[in-house]
């Protein structure tokens, strides 16, 4: 069985779509071991809760350096001994000790169709309002493994979605999510889990 921790920053809508991937059988062979938030406020920690999911919040506030954090959350990480870790909404980098240990064990939703609007400074309505501001017609989410870049890993799947007329940044966020990201992040855990 494929052990799974969720990395998560805000409301959790993802790691809802994983929750219910499970329950619905759409995720299979896989079980969800805990989730991690850098944000105590996080709505993502009270879907957990509601789920009988462990969750933790190591934030980067309650450390006097950025090195500190990071040996506490791989330290918390190591604890709940993930197969794969999944990043979905996640506004942290995550230490280069972290993505070395746990190579191609990472995956992360990014909101476009990468190369396109990705890469640093590229999160959340940021991404929506580049995509409206160049004209795209289509846009879309990417599934992809986490190397040592912003966006660079392997892409796992990617899935379009239609710009329509009149759009705002808020609209087209929440079609990518409930078009793409809410379908592709459950398919590709269960893809990875199936030859686990």
């Amino acid at each position: 069985m494929l052990t799974v921790v969720v990395c998560v920053s805000g409301g959790g809508t993802n790691l809802q779509a994983v929750i219910d991937g499970i329950r619905k059988g759409i995720i299979r062979n896989t079980r969800i071991a805990g989730v991690i938030s850098n944000n105590p406020g996080a709505y993502a920690l009270k879907r957990a809760e509601e789920a009988g999911i462990p969750s933790f919040c190591v934030s980067p506030k309650d450390y006097k350096s950025r090195e500190e954090y990071n040996k506490s959350f791989l330290k918390k990480m190591k604890e709940l001994g993930p197969d794969l870790i999944v990043l979905a909404g996640f506004l942290v980098i995550l230490p280069e000790e972290m993505t070395r240990f746990y190579k191609n064990r990472i995956i992360n939703i990014h909101p476009s169709l990468i190369p396109s609007f990705c890469g640093t400074g590229f999160y959340g309505l940021k991404v929506h309002e580049a995509a409206l501001a160049r004209g795209v017609k289509i846009t879309g989410a990417t599934v992809h493994y986490v190397d040592e870049g912003t966006d660079t890993g392997e892409i796992i799947m990617q899935k379009a979605v239609e710009v329509k007329e009149g759009d705002t940044p808020q609209v087209l966020q929440r079609r990518v999510m409930e078009e793409a990201e809410w379908v592709i992040l459950p398919q590709s855990i269960d893809r990875i889990a199936q030859k686990y």
